[in-house]
C-alpha cells in the first residue's frame, strides 16, 4: 500500500486543529510527577517510572507499573485537578504491565535472570490493604496483560523478548513466546487452570520465534495478540485457545517522509517496503482492531491501521498521523532514520455515542485522538503529554483520560516521569498553542527549538521567530500570524548563504531591520568552530553581512553568549545568556553594536540568584521606553523557580566601552512566567526564550522545544497582553 499526504491532508490540518467551542475536547488538567510517590526512605535521585496504567472501576484511582523501581505506584485522582500520591507497593521483580478487577491489582512480574532462561508471575495486590496475595507462574517473561470486559479472563503475552545486542537483535532467539489465559473465579486467576497457547509456525517471519508483545480481548472473549518483531496479529478464542485467525501485519510504502537525521526537517524521503510491526492492540468491536505501528527491528510505518479480525486493512493511516506531530512541532527528527514519531501505544474509549481513539507517539511525545466512523477515523485533537508516552486509560465515567510517560532523566535534565490527566468537556482545545501549514507539495512545515521572537514593524499580529543550532542544517525564520488561536506559521525562510543552507549558525535572536529583513543574533561557540556574530539578512533570508565580536569580547568569551537581539536607532543591543569570564559575580553584559559607527560597547545587568543550577538570560526586545528581558533559570517541573520577565529603561542603555569599567542598570519586574507556563496543565518548561510586543503592543512569549530531544515537545505560544 503507497500513502502520500498532499491537499486533503493539508485542507484538514488547516480546517481542523481546534474544535468548535460547542464540541467536547479534552484538555489537560494535571502532570503528576511520579517521583513524589517514591516510598519512604527512597533516595529522592532513584529512577523511577510510569509505564503501563490502569485504573479502579470508579476511576477514582490510577495505578501503573514502575520498571526501575520494580513495583506498583497508586494515584488518587478523587480531584483529577489535584492528584495525589497513594502509596507504592514493592514486588520481586520487574513489573511489565497492570489491569485491576474489583479491588485487586493484577501485575505481570519479569523474574528472568537471563534471555535465555526467562521467567515471571502474575502477582494479584489488594488495593486496600497493599497486600500481595495470590501469585501464578507464568513459565517465561510477561509482558502485556489484559483483562475481558466481562472479568472472567485474563490473557498475558509471554514474549520472552530477544537480546537487541545478540546478532543486531535478528530473530530467532529462543526461547520462543507464548500466550497464557487464565480463567478469573470471584475476582481471582485460577492459576491451576492456565492455558498456554502455542502461536509457533504462524508468522513468515520467525515462524519458530513467536514474541507476544500486546494483548486485548473483546465482548466475545476473543484474544488479539501482536508478535511485533514477527509482524504477525492472531485472534485467539479465549474459552478454548483455539486460534480463529491469524495474519501478516503487512508493509506499506510512504512518500514525503523524512528519512535523514541531518539537523533539518525535511519530508521529502521515500521507504518502501516497511513492515508495520505493530505494538499496540486494542479492539475497536467484536469485527475489527487498531493497531500502533511502532516499528521494531525493521520495521515501524509511522501511523495506525484498522484490521477487520480476519485480516482485512480496513483504513491505513498512512502519514496522517506523523503529520499531525509534525505540524505541532513534535517530530523527533531526530528519530528520523529509525521510526519516526513512533506510534507505540494506543488506547479505545467511549465517551457519550463516541468511540474515540488515542495514539501515542512515543518520541514525539504527543497524543492523537481519532473519532472512530466505521470507515475512516476523524482526527479531532492532539494532546501534549510528558516525555514518553507509554501507557493510556480511557475513564469515560468521569470524562478522563489519563496518560503514563515513562521517560525520567533525572541524571540529564531533572525532568522526571509523569502521569498526565485530561478531562473531556465542552470548550476549546488549549493546545497546541502554536502550529505550522502544510507546503505547496503537502508536506508540513517542520518546526521546534523556537529561540527567538520578534515583531513585524507594522503588521499588527505578525512575528518572526528563529530556529536554534537542533536544525542547523537548515536555520529558518518563521513567519507567525497571532491573530487566531491556534497561532500560525504562515512561511518559513530559509537562512542561506549563496543560496545555500547557512552553516555554523546558532540563532538565538532576531529583530527586524527596518528596511525588510532582519538582524540575527548567533550564539557563538569556539570548540565547535561557530563564531559569535551578527548577522544581517534580507528578506528572503540571504545573508548579506556578518559582523563577528570583537576580540574584546571574544577574549573574555564562554560558550554561553548571543541569546536576543533588538534594534534602538542604529544601535543593536544583545543579551548574553550568562556571565562571561570578566563579568562580577551577579551580572551579565548588555552588548550594543552601532551600525553605522561599527562601535561596540556595554553596560552591565543585574542576575537574580540561582537556588539551583544557574540563571541567565533569553531574550532582549524593544517596546516604547523600555527594553524588556526575559531572565530565567535552568530548572524544569517542581525545580523551575525563575521565569520572568523584566524591563530597562532605553534611557539607562548608555553603553560603555569594552574593556573598562561598565555601568550597572537598573531592572524592574514586569511579569512572572510560571503561571502561564502551568496555563495548560503541564510541567513547567524551562526554556521560555522569546519575547515581542507587536505593531498594536500587544506582548506575546514562545518556549523552545530543543527540538523534541530529552524534552516533552511542547511549543509554548501565548499573549501578555497589551504593555
Amino acid at each position: 500500500m503507497k500513502f502520500s499526504v498532499l491537499g486533503a491532508l493539508a485542507a484538514a490540518l488547516l480546517g481542523s486543529t481546534v474544535a468548535a467551542s460547542a464540541d467536547p475536547v479534552f484538555n489537560r488538567v494535571a502532570s503528576f510527577p511520579v517521583n513524589t510517590n517514591l516510598p519512604a526512605g527512597t533516595d529522592g535521585k532513584s529512577e523511577t517510572s510510569a509505564e503501563i496504567i490502569t485504573a479502579t472501576a470508579d476511576g477514582s484511582m490510577l495505578v501503573y507499573s514502575d520498571s526501575p523501581l520494580g513495583g506498583v505506584g497508586f494515584i488518587d485522582i478523587t480531584d483529577a485537578a489535584s492528584p495525589k500520591p497513594a502509596g507504592f507497593v514493592g514486588l520481586d521483580g520487574e513489573p511489565t504491565s497492570v489491569t485491576v478487577l474489583g479491588g485487586k491489582v493484577f501485575a505481570g512480574v519479569n523474574t528472568s535472570t537471563s534471555y535465555t532462561a526467562p521467567s515471571g508471575r502474575l502477582a494479584v495486590i489488594d488495593i486496600a490493604s497493599r497486600e500481595i496475595g495470590a501469585s501464578c507462574d507464568l513459565g517465561g517473561q510477561p509482558d502485556s496483560v489484559a483483562l475481558s470486559p466481562s472479568g472472567d479472563l485474563m490473557a498475558v503475552a509471554i514474549e520472552n523478548e530477544r537480546d537487541e545486542d545478540l546478532n543486531d537483535g535478528a530473530l530467532p532467539q529462543m526461547p520462543a513466546g507464548f500466550l497464557v489465559l487464565l480463567p478469573v473465579v470471584d475476582g481471582l486467576p485460577d492459576c491451576a487452570k492456565a492455558r498456554k497457547v502455542d502461536l509457533t509456525g504462524l508468522a513468515a517471519i520467525a515462524p519458530e520465534d513467536p514474541e507476544p508483545e500486546f494483548v486485548d480481548i473483546n465482548a466475545a472473549n476473543e484474544v488479539v495478540v501482536t508478535l511485533q518483531e514477527n509482524n504477525h496479529i492472531v485472534v485467539v478464542d479465549g474459552a478454548s485457545g483455539e486460534i480463529l485467525s491469524h495474519f501478516s501485519a503487512g508493509t506499506v510504502d510512504l512518500e514525503n517522509v523524512d528519512v535523514e537525521e541531518e539537523g533539518a526537517l525535511t519530508f521529502d524521503g521515500t521507504l518502501t517496503g516497511v513492515a508495520r510491526e505493530p505494538d499496540a492492540v486494542q479492539w475497536l468491536d467484536g469485527e475489527r482492531l487498531v493497531v500502533a505501528n511502532e516499528g521494531d527491528y525493521e520495521g515501524g510505518s509511522r501511523g495506525f491501521t484498522i484490521f477487520s479480525k480476519s485480516g482485512e486493512v480496513l483504513h491505513e493511516s498512512g502519514l496522517d498521523f506523523e503529520y499531525r506531530v509534525a505540524t505541532a512541532g513534535h517530530y523527533p527528527e531526530k528519530r528520523s532514520g529509525n521510526k519516526g514519531a513512533e506510534p507505540e501505544g494506543l488506547e479505545v474509549g467511549r465517551f457519550g455515542e463516541e468511540t474515540l481513539i488515542f495514539v501515542l507517539s512515543e518520541r514525539g511525545s504527543a497524543i492523537g485522538v481519532y473519532r472512530d466512523t466505521g470507515a475512516a477515523p476523524e482526527f479531532v485533537q492532539l494532546l501534549p503529554t510528558g516525555v514518553a508516552p507509554e501507557g493510556a486509560v480511557a475513564i469515560p465515567g468521569r470524562n478522563l483520560f489519563a496518560v503514563s510517560n515513562e521517560a525520567d532523566l533525572v541524571e540529564e535534565t531533572g525532568l522526571r516521569s509523569h502521569v498526565t490527566l485530561y478531562e473531556r468537556a465542552e470548550g476549546v482545545a488549549a493546545y497546541p498553542m502554536i502550529v505550522s501549514r502544510m507546503d505547496d507539495a503537502g508536506r508540513p512545515i517542520g518546526f521546534g527549538a523556537l529561540s527567538g521572537l520578534a515583531a513585524d514593524p507594522s503588521a499588527p499580529g505578525i512575528l518572526y521567530a528563529v530556529s536554534d543550532s537542533a536544525y542547523g542544517m537548515q536555520p529558518t525564520i518563521f513567519r507567525i500570524d497571532a491573530s487566531g488561536h491556534p497561532a500560525r506559521i504562515t512561511d518559513a525562510i530559509r537562512v542561506t548563504r549563496a543560496g545555500q543552507p547557512a552553516q555554523l549558525l546558532d540563532l538565538e535572536g532576531i529583530v527586524a531591520d527596518g528596511k525588510g529583513g532582519f538582524w540575527l543574533a548567533s550564539e557563538g561557540r569556539s570548540d565547535k568552530l561557530v563564531p559569535h556574530a551578527l548577522y544581517r539578512v534580507d528578506g528572503k533570508g540571504e545573508i548579506k553581512a556578518q559582523v563577528a565580536f570583537p576580540p574584546e569580547l571574544l577574549a573574555v568569551e564562554t560558550r554561553f553568549g548571543a541569546e536576543g537581539v533588538t534594534l534602538i536607532g542604529d544601535t543593536l543591543w544583545i543579551a548574553i545568556q550568562r556571565p562571561w569570564k570578566d563579568d562580577p559575580k551577579g551580572t551579565v553584559k548588555l552588548v550594543s553594536y552601532n551600525t553605522a559607527t561599527k562601535e561596540w560597547g556595554a553596560v552591565r545587568y543585574p542576575l537574580e540568584g540561582a537556588e539551583t543550577g544557574w540563571v541567565g538570560l533569553s531574550e532582549i526586545a524593544l517596546h516604547g521606553e523600555h527594553v524588556y528581558i526575559i531572565e530565567r533559570d535552568n530548572q524544569i517541573g517542581d525545580n523551575a523557580r525563575l521565569k520572568k520577565l523584566y524591563r530597562v529603561p532605553v534611557s539607562a542603555l548608555v553603553p560603555a566601552p569594552l574593556g573598562g569599567e561598565l555601568p550597572l542598570v537598573a531592572k524592574e519586574e514586569v511579569r512572572d512566567f510560571i503561571p502561564d507556563l502551568k496555563a495548560t496543565g503541564g510541567y513547567v518548561v524551562d526554556k521560555i526564550e522569546g519575547f515581542a510586543v507587536d505593531a498594536s503592543g500587544t506582548g506575546y512569549a514562545v518556549t523552545d522545544n530543543d527540538g523534541v530531544d530529552d524534552s516533552n515537545g511542547e511549543t509554548l505560544f501565548f499573549s501578555t497582553g497589551k504593555m
